[in-house]
């Protein structure tokens, strides 16, 4: 039960941007740009980075909603979940594992990143620009994560749900749909 009267037909996330508009304007406009703008990482990256930091986080809502977008991003579902138990046995760049354990530091506290870490992603190939947008995405997922428990909102049990959720994100991106959202209200 949230700890707020949030819209009853838009659980997690959603219900909280709806909530409040004027403050969702410019979130999710810097979520679109750092995860669906133009980078070096792809959609699928930069999605993997705010699945595990929200798994990290234990934010069942977003771990499922950004597994469920990385996974149709990627064409499979094994990567998020070998990211999410161990990231050096996963398939994925020397150079993505580097940010991935950026992005799990950041999780931890901006101060926990070491320049050790900053360095073994440099000699993977990642770039400044990487490097800086890895720690972004960590930071602002670490917000969503804390925004969707903090306030207690609804985080359906329902698979087909995610799966809905992952295919908006991948369609539409973080922009709030142009119609509004009342056509889930059942």
């Amino acid at each position: 039960m949230p700890y707020i009267e949030l819209p009853a037909h838009l659980p997690g996330i959603t219900g909280l941007l709806e909530y409040s508009q004027h403050t969702a304007g410019p979130i999710r406009e810097l979520t679109q740009i750092l995860l669906r703008g133009e980078s070096t990482l792809t959609k699928g990256e930069r999605e993997l980075i705010a699945t595990v930091v929200s798994y990290n986080n234990e934010c069942v809502f977003c771990t499922t909603a950004h597994t469920a977008a990385a996974d149709l991003l990627l064409g499979e579902s094994e990567t998020c979940e070998m990211v999410k138990k161990d990231i050096d046995s996963a398939p994925v760049s020397e150079k993505m594992k580097s940010l991935l354990k950026i992005a799990k530091l950041v999780q931890i506290s901006g101060k926990a990143v070491t320049p050790e870490a900053v360095a073994a992603a440099k000699e993977n190939g990642a770039s400044d620009e990487e490097i800086h947008d890895t720690v972004l995405i960590a930071g602002l997922f670490c917000l969503y994560n804390r925004y969707v428990d903090g306030l207690a909102s609804v985080t359906p049990a329902n698979p087909e749900f995610y799966e809905y959720l992952g295919e908006r994100i991948v369609n539409h991106g973080y922009n709030r749909l142009p119609q509004g959202y009342d056509h889930l209200k059942k």
